[in-house]
């Protein structure tokens, strides 16, 4: 098995909303906002090559929105998810499955193209993986999460014929793949844990989408149910730091994975770096 770090570009999020309670004099030491109180996230995909199969874990913002959309979310950098893709030798049509942790624009985005005047699969060789609990509340959204379920990006998916739900076909994924699903962030995401390297990886996702998100109280102001994100959090830092497991970021701007330890304040993050240094 192989394991690759997938980063397709950086897009600008209010720090408030992000950091949720915690005070901005506090949080602009760890991600400093802009003039328009804007901070830099990135979009940060996995590649598992495990055998025949090649799955990629989310797959950003995609580019098929106009110009008013990706205004409000300032795209940048250099990097794609075709250039990122081509670095490690493969394309979209070398991938097998799409595994998609939630439905969100910034998760799912790159799951659909613009042909001409039709909406396809950019994967067209891929079958794509959700889940049917969380497949329903998606497409019938609240009108408070409405905004980041894009219809767009999710039912050409179910049009394509491509899609299958993890509770009827799990069996079909690598069997190193395991999945935990929370509820706190928006109903029923999945976090993929990878055993590599005799180590554990868990792509965290919105659950932990930075290195900065780490203490307890560091919620974010867009989680539907941040109580729930809270126990989700204490129980998953819990069981991480006594395991020594890794986390995989996918919003960190800098930092890619890192280990936990015990501190005086709680638990907090441990060794930093990047996947390709795991030996």
């Amino acid at each position: 098995m192989n394991l690759y770090t997938i980063n397709t570009g950086y897009f600008k999020l209010d720090g408030g909303a992000m950091f949720g309670v915690v005070p901005k004099s506090i949080w602009n030491k760890l991600n400093p906002a802009d003039e328009n109180n804007m901070c830099s996230w990135a979009l940060r995909c996995l590649l598992i090559e495990d055998g025949d199969k090649l799955v990629l874990v989310d797959n950003g913002m995609g580019d098929k929105q106009d110009a008013k959309f990706f205004a409000h979310y300032y795209l940048h950098g250099n990097d794609t998810l075709d250039k990122s893709l081509a670095k490690h030798g493969f394309s979209k049509d070398d991938i097998t499955d799409v595994f998609l942790t939630h439905l969100h624009f910034d998760h799912c985005g790159g799951s659909i193209k613009k042909e001409g005047d039709k909406l396809v699969p950019a994967f067209k060789n891929a079958t794509y993986w959700s889940n049917e609990r969380h497949w329903k509340w998606a497409t019938n959204p609240n009108d408070r999460e409405k905004a980041s379920f894009l219809k767009e990006n999710i039912l050409p998916i179910a049009e394509s014929g491509q899609l299958k739900f993890i509770e009827t076909h799990a069996a079909e994924l690598p069997a190193a793949i395991s999945i935990r699903q929370v509820f706190g962030h928006t109903d029923a995401m999945m976090l993929p844990q990878v055993n590599y390297k005799g180590r554990t990886i868990v792509y965290m996702a919105d659950l932990l989408p930075s290195m900065a998100h780490i203490p307890l109280p560091y919620v974010m102001a867009y989680d539907m149910f941040p109580l729930t994100t809270l126990n989700e959090k204490k129980s998953f830092l819990t069981e991480a730091q006594q395991k020594d497991i890794i986390l995989f970021f996918e919003h960190d701007p800098q930092v890619e994975c890192c280990t936990l330890q015990l501190t005086d304040r709680g638990i907090r993050q441990g060794e930093a770096f990047n996947l390709n240094e795991l030996s």
